[in-house]
Order: structure tokens, then C-alpha cells, then sequence
């Protein structure tokens, strides 16, 4: 009889995993944390109880991990010419992501709330704020921020402002995307040497422009205004709306 190598028998169970979370976070994003029923994450995830208690011990180990997917397997942003056009796309790639994938969205709503469990809230916050607080500094050593400018003040500012204004266009039925880039609008002349700040592209469609180029063009099935339904030529451009916000800053 022949066994299963080593190396399928992970590949399956990292596919497992990963199924369990997707169907995890749509459980989460729909119903929080307290409404989440086990044997509904089962059912979608189509795998068997004993499938899911073997990668999570408990249903606040399957929602800790939805909350850390936040902060991990970030996609990785085409280099810039401004450390500063950086420090906008990390929010507004994050914007994006809420758009695109469900495991984002899970994880801020149980962030957000308050399970009442013992899950670490926290930890999103701080690694989103290091993150930030890393690329300013970079960002004031080339001499792209106002001289008085400390780091981490808009670091948490901008991390404490995407909290909030995630839940108010979530309560209000609103697209955050128009709203991040309103923030960019406002905070960064306060922070940014005004020569530079003219120059950066904080419209609405950043977070795609940032991964996928000027245009943005990707796949897209909830409506982006760069998305394109799969199949389409190449050829086919998508629309770009920056005017008033200055161009693209590309490497």
C-alpha cells in the first residue's frame, strides 16, 4: 500500500488551514465574534470538526488567528521614489484589501470589537503602527518631512483613523477608499515638506495603483473602479481617477 509523502501530506494540510480561515473570516465578518457558530465554519470550509480542531484548539484560536492575518502575508507594494508615498500606500493597500478579501475584513471587525474573550486586540495595532513609524523615520532622514515632525505622532494618528473611519463607512454603508484618501488630503501638509506633498498620489484606486501599477489594473469582482472582470485583453486600460491629487509617484 503506498503513503502519502511527507511533502503532499503538508501541502494538504496547509490548504486545509487555509480553508478553514476563509470560511472562518466570512463567519466572523457576518455574525462577530459571539454569533459564530463552529458547525457553520465546518459546512463552508467543507472539512470535519476534528479537521478544524486539529489546526485551532478552540474557537478563540481560530478567531486570534483571523485577527493576526492582518499583519501577515502583507503584498508587497512597488518601490517608490518617496518614503512618504510609502507611508500612504501601506493605508490605502490596506483599503483596498477590505475591498478584495474577506480575511481583512474579519480581522478588523474582530479587532473592533469586543468579544469579550481573551483574543489580543492589541497586537494589530502596534505591528501596524511599528510599520508605519518605520517608514517615517526613513522618510525624515532624507529630509522629507517638516523639521518638528515626530514619527510616531502620525503614525498612530493615521492607525487610530483608519480604526474609526473603517467602522463609520462599515455602520454607514460608505466606500472607506474615498475617505482614506480624504485623510491623506488633510494630515499630510501638516507633516510633509510642501515641494513633496503636491506630489503624491493620495486618490481613491492608490492601493491598486501601488500594487498593480499606474493603472491598477487587476481582477475585480466588487466593483473597483481599475478592476477589470477576468479575460479582458491586455490591452485594455483601466480608468485612473488622481486628477486633483496629485500624479503617481513611481521608482
Amino acid at each position: 500500500m503506498r503513503t502519502e509523502r511527507p511533502q503532499v501530506k503538508q501541502e494538504r494540510a496547509v490548504r486545509t488551514r487555509l480553508a478553514i480561515l476563509q470560511a472562518a473570516a466570512t463567519v466572523f465578518e457576518e455574525h462577530g465574534y459571539e454569533a459564530a457558530k463552529l458547525s457553520d465554519i465546518v459546512n463552508i470550509a467543507k472539512v470535519t470538526k476534528g479537521a478544524l480542531y486539529f489546526h485551532f484548539d478552540s474557537k478563540d484560536d481560530l478567531a486570534q488567528a483571523v485577527v493576526n492575518a492582518q499583519n501577515q502575508g502583507q503584498p508587497r507594494a512597488l518601490p517608490q521614489s518617496h518614503k512618504v508615498q510609502e507611508f500612504i500606500d501601506i493605508g490605502m493597500i490596506f483599503s483596498h484589501q477590505l475591498r478584495h478579501d474577506v480575511l481583512m475584513r474579519a480581522s478588523a471587525r474582530l479587532t473592533l470589537d469586543r468579544p469579550g474573550r481573551e483574543l489580543d486586540q492589541a497586537a494589530p495595532y502596534t505591528a501596524w503602527i511599528e510599520l508605519h513609524t518605520d517608514v517615517l523615520v526613513e522618510a525624515k532622514r532624507r529630509g522629507e518631512l517638516l523639521p518638528d515632525v515626530d514619527p510616531v505622532v502620525p503614525s498612530r494618528l493615521i492607525v487610530g483613523a483608519y480604526a474609526g473611519l473603517n467602522r463609520m463607512a462599515s455602520t454607514l454603508g460608505l466606500d472607506l477608499d474615498p475617505q482614506a484618501s480624504e485623510l491623506y488630503s488633510h494630515v499630510l501638509p501638516s507633516m510633509v515638506v510642501p515641494a513633496l506633498a503636491i506630489r503624491l498620489d493620495t486618490a481613491p484606486g492608490r492601493g491598486a495603483r501601488a500594487l498593480y501599477g499606474p493603472h491598477g489594473r487587476h481582477e475585480c469582482r466588487v466593483g473597483c473602479p481599475t478592476g477589470v472582470p477576468a479575460g479582458i485583453p491586455a490591452g485594455v486600460p483601466a480608468v485612473v481617477e488622481s486628477e486633483g491629487h496629485g500624479e503617481p509617484v513611481s521608482a
